[in-house]
């Protein structure tokens, strides 16, 4: 795409900062992280690159900004508080939680990976399990549970991470909700314990 083109095309993903946001989590998922360049997000977006820089200056500030933006992405998806208040199931909840969008969790997985080679990377994934724990804290809490709420839902958080990982890997959704399923009822008689 010439960059004449670039500047007048119509962005794929909406406009503005998001667009953008999604454009970097996209090729992430696609390419990798090394695939993470200005051009390449503008080209995802349909923008022109210069439009990338200004909205974030650095690379690294893209990397914690689309970061932060997935994690919000995710939560927003699940709907715990609206299912329990609803009279949804928690299984159908976490099931949107974690299947929504495989190209956030994905992206998420290279963030985690590449905080591994990248310290300054480890406090925004940090961030990010923090925010899933407190949001499936507010979760449990909607459905009812009790006592030490955080415990229970950065347990619950890694039960999560693993099914992900395995439905990014090939296992079918069937498979993954029965498991899930399973960790439900698991948090069910943790919460029978507690009010027997």
């Amino acid at each position: 795409m010439t960059a004449s083109a670039a500047r007048t095309a119509t962005p794929k993903y909406g406009k503005g900062r998001e667009a953008l946001l999604r454009a970097a989590v996209d090729v992430v998922a696609q390419k990798g992280l090394r695939g993470l360049t200005y051009r390449a997000v503008a080209e995802a977006a349909g923008v022109n690159n210069s439009l990338v820089a200004h909205h974030f200056g650095t690379r690294d500030a893209l990397i914690e900004a689309a970061l932060l933006w997935s994690s919000e992405q995710s939560i927003g998806a699940s709907r715990l508080r609206e299912a329990a208040e609803n009279g949804g199931t928690f299984t159908e909840a976490l099931l949107e939680l974690l299947l929504e969008d495989p190209g956030l969790q994905v992206f998420q997985y290279e963030m985690i990976l590449e905080a591994r080679r990248r310290p300054e990377l480890a406090g925004p994934v940090a961030a990010l399990y923090e925010s899933y724990v407190g949001a499936l804290s507010e979760g449990l809490e909607a459905f009812g549970f009790q006592g030490d709420v955080r415990v229970v839902a950065r347990s619950l958080f890694a039960a999560l991470d693993g099914l992900v990982l395995q439905y990014l890997a090939g296992v079918g959704r069937e498979e993954i909700a029965a498991a899930l399923e399973e960790v439900h009822q698991a948090v069910l008689l943790r919460r029978g314990a507690q009010s027997g």
